[in-house]
């Protein structure tokens, strides 16, 4: 009788209905991993219930616990299309239900591999039940590691770490970013599967009062450890007034910039409008005015009447503007989305230009274009491809240095974590949300509070149409915009220069749990190669 066909003999171990050490029935599994995704999804902005995150993950693992690996990668994808599908649901506005439908089912394949993982080290599990949390947590950090660099460089929307603007273990993310929030997520979603997978006879049930109040010693311990961390700006300086300029736009789709001198009047006029204010004393004078991404998609290098426009808005406010403009080259038939810093009195400031490092495939650039168009024509409208930037986007806005990423960039560790080692004591988001909808503008914020968090500084998110805020270090949002509407917020920040342990260890953690999760995965190998002896 090998190991493995003993652990099969012993007395039960699992929940009601499990029928001992086996896996829970499929008429069990099926349903309960699908609910996983929903009871994630909740957990998500619009929705924001982040204690969900963890009973979501522990759904999942109950499901795939001791499974094949063939049978826990059908029920992580199951978790997995029930989650992405209506998170991604605003990719489908304006392009066709294809893509939306290919790429939720990328994203589902990632659990389908977590899934699989999840059955693998269930030897490992059942071997050291007090190690049944970590295993958890790390599975999940090396998926998302995976999923947030393939293909194309990744989409790391949907972590579990951005469910949790709102939680206690946000302050986690000071000490080792996004990674460390997902595993103490992921974490916590053990320690609750550990405390659920339990005996359920009354004489097995009372032997196992000590291991459960341990774990709920240990929930309590996670919540506690995020609570002590402190947050704030690190190495706080100055203050300085900033201004996001909400301009929108004639209407919300793809075609929104079908009227693109009309968006720019928006943002000129709603400036010009501030400036007014300014001047009757109604206003504070901002020190730095923040447009958003796509506020001038008529290159204003190249277009004297859009340039003109631009430097009629920044003479009358007095400072600074970042503009989020779409400049033409460097070569024939490329384009840049860039933040340029247009300054009054001499206009555009071309040694303070950033061009965004990480365009979106299918929507900015169009890799493997004609097998693409076979599956959707929509992507005949990026009709140049957008041309990587090369270096970190730390403008010297004059009152302060920025750290200016664009749109989709907040989702990325690096891209973001460069401008702070690169200098900048002010995070800025310049974003496009007028071919989405308000649900991915709020998921998009709980990025930036985590970001504000993650290094000290104040952030800010300036979107076309909304939601436009400012975020506090401690994550805390303020003067935030509604959407699809007009606006302008102004509000005093403080500039930060310190860095918090999570900007200095950069990667470190996220390798680290990663190295766990692979180390984990041998020694499941291990364990049953031994069983099988």
């Amino acid at each position: 009788m090998t190991t493995l066909d003993r652990e099969e003999t012993r007395a039960p171990s699992g929940p009601p209905g499990a029928g001992g050490p086996r896996p829970l029935p499929l008429r069990v599994a099926v349903p309960l991993a699908v609910a996983a995704g929903l009871v994630l999804l909740a957990a998500f902005p619009p929705y924001g219930v982040w204690p969900l995150a963890p009973v979501g993950v522990a759904m999942l693992g109950a499901a795939a616990h001791r499974r094949r690996m063939r049978a826990g990668a059908g029920l992580g994808f199951l978790t997995g299309v029930a989650l992405f599908a209506p998170m991604l649901e605003w990719t489908n506005l304006h392009t066709g239900y294809l893509p939306w439908l290919l790429l939720s089912l990328l994203q589902a394949g990632y659990l389908a591999l977590l899934g699989a993982a999840t059955g693998w080290v269930s030897p490992l599990a059942d071997r050291w039940r007090a190690g049944w949390p970590v295993l958890t947590g790390v599975l999940w950090v090396g998926q998302e590691a995976l999923r947030d660099r393939t293909p194309f460089g990744g989409f790391p929307w949907g972590r579990l770490a951005f469910s949790q603007d709102g939680s206690p273990l946000l302050p986690l993310a000071a000490l080792g970013g996004a990674p460390l929030v997902t595993f103490a997520v992921a974490l916590l979603g053990g320690l609750l599967l550990f405390l659920a997978w339990r005996p359920w006879s009354r004489p097995a049930a009372l032997a196992a009062r000590r291991p459960m109040a341990a774990g709920v010693v240990a929930v309590l311990a996670v919540l506690g450890a995020g609570l002590a961390v402190p947050t704030g700006v690190r190495g706080a300086g100055d203050r300085v007034t900033v201004a996001i300029v909400q301009g929108n736009v004639p209407r919300l789709g793809l075609d929104f910039n079908a009227q693109r001198q009309a968006v720019l009047n928006n943002h000129v006029d709603a400036t010009l409008a501030l400036a007014d204010r300014v001047a009757a004393g109604a206003e504070r004078r901002p020190d730095l005015v923040v447009w958003p991404e796509n506020s001038s998609d008529i290159d204003p290098l190249r277009n004297p009447e859009a340039g003109a426009r631009i430097s009629a808005a920044a003479d009358a406010i007095g400072a600074p503007v970042l503009v989020g403009a779409v400049l033409l080259g460097p070569g024939a038939g490329q384009v840049r989305n860039a933040g340029l810093l247009w300054r009054p009195g001499t206009g555009p400031d071309l040694a303070q230009l950033y061009t965004k490092r990480h365009p979106v495939p299918f929507a900015e650039y169009v890799p493997l274009r004609d097998l693409a168009r076979m599956v959707s024509s929509q992507v005949d409208r990026v009709r140049m491809d957008f041309v990587p930037g090369t270096t970190p986007g730390v403008l010297q806005a004059g009152p302060a240095v920025l750290g200016d990423v664009i749109c989709f960039e907040v989702a990325y560790d690096g891209i973001v974590r460069d401008t702070v080692t690169g200098g900048a004591q002010l995070l800025v988001v310049q974003t496009n949300n007028a071919t989405f909808d308000v649900a991915e503008a709020r998921q998009q914020l709980a990025m930036v509070r985590l970001r504000a968090v993650e290094h000290g500084r104040a952030a800010l998110m300036a979107s076309t149409v909304g939601v436009s805020g400012f975020v506090d270090p401690d994550g805390r949002v303020s003067g935030a915009t509604g959407f699809n509407t007009a606006a302008v917020v102004v509000r005093q920040l403080r500039l930060g220069d310190g860095r918090t342990p999570a900007t200095v260890v950069g990667v470190w953690p996220e390798v680290a749990l990663t190295g766990l999760a692979v180390v984990a995965l041998l020694g499941a190998g291990m364990l049953r190669r031994r069983s099988r002896a």
